[in-house]
């Protein structure tokens, strides 16, 4: 068993007490609840914890990209959501294949795209599984609320997919401070989502799935009636610019690096810049590191200034930068280790598409 000190750096970590109760808070919330979790694999995207995550209760897993859906249907699990659109001749053969294996749910806001998906499905003789995805205010993908959805509700079922429902992701809201703001802003999403699915059945269309929310308002999204899953995602590892908004979950996550230069009583260089951790959204911190600030991310180094000049740090030694956008961090990474009291317990596969 590997001591932090063997590791290669940059390496990325995760606290698997910190992964631990992160997925077992989520678990026990949804366990009692009507609505159910779709857990989202891309912040993660590691096929052993998406199973971890069924076997902890969620009905399945949702994805952002057609090649994350292939790997979990070959993985074993069949329920899985493509919570994105996908355009073009190559990706929608793909994805009429994928459905000849599995019910996978694919997002869908164009009509063209219900067309051409049509054609191709008839050509192999199978039916996809579809959601009409629904903007609630994040202005990206998504149809309008109410008639719009409607009709293209319709079209899906004239082009002969199988319609199963709505969708829509009120991500401009997850990072909102929890409180009475927060809520009614998500009551007012959710009031659209709801309202659309009314009008969808009053055209005579059962819904039999609304998914939707994240890990900053999941206790919100997931108390409304009429909504059947939840999409949370990042509540697993948490990084340190959500957490302020998901303080239900503590960050898991980390980038090991090492000491390889040092000016003494100004700076020590760290052996890790942005291609091992995502500057996106802000510096990441030092953990368990009074006395020195990072100062920058660059290509491969990482400046730490030093505050306390009595601080003994040397070339060589290691320390953890604490990730703070996890989603821009996980990509640049082939493997995380889980460490346990200072150990590496176990090695996790990132993946990765072909």
């Amino acid at each position: 068993m590997l001591n932090l000190a063997d590791i290669e750096t940059p390496a990325l970590l995760v606290d698997l007490n910190a992964l631990e109760q992160n997925m077992q808070t989520m678990a026990e919330y949804f366990c009692k609840k009507p609505v159910k979790l779709r857990p989202h694999f891309k912040n993660h995207r590691v096929l052993e914890l998406a199973a971890r995550q069924m076997h902890y209760g969620a009905i399945g897993i949702t994805c952002a990209r057609l090649w994350q859906a292939e790997k979990l249907v070959n993985s074993g699990i069949a329920s899985v959501l493509i919570a994105n659109e996908i355009a073009g001749d190559a990706p929608l053969h793909r994805f009429v294949e994928l459905s000849r294996e599995a019910p996978v749910l694919i997002g869908i806001d164009n009509y063209q795209v219900v067309a051409h998906l049509g054609r191709l499905a008839r050509n192999r003789q199978v039916q996809p599984h579809v959601l009409v995805d629904i903007d609630l205010g994040l202005k990206r993908c998504g149809v309008a609320p109410g008639e719009n959805a409607v009709a293209l509700a319709k079209s899906t079922i004239a082009a002969g997919l199988t319609f199963r429902g709505i969708m829509g992701y009120e991500g401009h809201l997850q990072p909102l401070p929890p409180g009475p703001e927060k809520q009614s802003a998500v009551n007012r999403a959710m009031a659209f989502l709801i309202s659309t699915k009314n009008r969808i059945e009053t055209a005579g269309i059962p819904v039999e799935v609304v998914s939707c929310g994240g890990s900053g308002d999941y206790s919100i999204a997931g108390d409304y009636p009429g909504v059947t899953e939840n999409q949370a995602g990042s509540y697993l590892l948490m990084d340190t610019w959500y957490a302020p908004f998901a303080p239900d979950f503590k960050p898991a996550l980390s980038v090991l690096a090492t000491v390889i230069s040092k000016t003494c009583g100004e700076r020590i260089v760290l052996d890790a810049g942005v291609k091992a951790t995502s500057g996106e959204r802000g510096l990441p911190t030092l953990r368990n590191a009074p006395g020195l600030k990072l100062r920058a991310l660059h290509a491969e180094h990482a400046p730490v200034e030093i505050l306390d000049r009595t601080l003994n740090i040397e070339v060589g030694d290691k320390l953890e930068m604490a990730v703070h956008y996890h989603d821009g961090t996980i990509q640049l990474h082939r493997r995380m280790y889980g460490i346990r009291n200072g150990r590496v317990e176990q090695t996790f596969t990132i993946e990765h598409q072909d």
